[in-house]
């Protein structure tokens, strides 16, 4: 699998303390069956993450890791951090793709003008990824607020423990009613550690009980990105809303 979503740079945010922290996710991350994982920190008022940081933390964890897992940049930008220079923003790139950049979704409120900040991003030459649409309140009570984003062209990645139950049924309902409406296009840990918001990809793939769209979410698309290639088109059929919601 794929994972273009953790917290994994030792010392940066709020996820990996020092390098033995981020040692163990990536430890973890290669047990769960992870081969290409993308160091995301966030960049925002609390974590002013510059790219060099970013870049420097990574230089350190990939001689740490060497060729056991492959560590690849990026960043999950807040929506204040998106008027940055492009040039700053393209070494935030998902995954090193300069064009792709990991947008931050807020877990509460839902901003009124997401689709035309995404839309002017993509006007300046950036795709983007919204990460974890489905932790939003507004987003579980109407999950049709993503269309409009979707139908931009941003793609929306669901976070593994949302699928699985660790985040709780709201996010998990969420998520596969986003899943169901064809709302959602890529599956990441978003881990933060080895033990608390653990990696967790496999369990996720276990619950959405479809081989080919499970794959389709943790590889076709993340491999689309990192390739910068298109992405294959999603899979038709899958378990239906009900067992979804209901079944496992």
């Amino acid at each position: 699998m794929i994972d273009l979503h953790s917290h994994v740079l030792p010392g940066v945010d709020d996820g990996a303390e020092d390098l033995d922290d981020a040692l163990e996710i990536c430890a973890a991350a290669v047990a769960d069956g992870i081969v290409v994982l993308a160091a995301t920190p966030h960049v925002r008022s609390d974590y002013p993450t510059t790219p060099e940081q970013m870049e420097s933390a990574l230089a350190e964890l990939r001689a740490a890791v060497g060729d056991t897992l492959r560590l690849v940049p990026g960043g999950e930008l807040d929506l204040a951090e998106l008027d940055r220079p492009p040039e700053e923003l393209r070494r935030f790139g998902l995954a090193g793709n300069p064009e792709m950049l990991l947008v931050e979704t807020p877990y509460t409120g839902w901003p009124l003008d997401l689709a035309d900040k995404l839309f002017r991003l993509k006007l300046a030459g950036f795709g983007a990824v919204l990460a974890h649409p489905e932790r939003n309140r507004d987003v579980q009570a109407n999950p049709e607020l993503l269309e409009p984003v979707v139908h931009g062209g941003t793609l929306v990645q669901l976070t593994a423990a949302s699928l699985d139950g660790r985040f709780g049924g709201r996010a998990r309902q969420c998520s596969f009613a986003l899943l169901e409406r064809g709302l959602a296009h890529l599956v990441a840990s978003d881990a933060h550690s080895a033990a608390v918001r653990e990696v967790g990809m496999s369990s996720a793939v276990e619950a959405i009980g479809d081989d080919d769209l499970a794959q389709w979410l943790t590889i076709d698309v993340p491999r689309s990105i990192l390739e910068r290639t298109a992405a294959p088109p999603r899979p038709v059929g899958g378990r239906s809303r009900r067992r979804w919601l209901f079944g496992r």
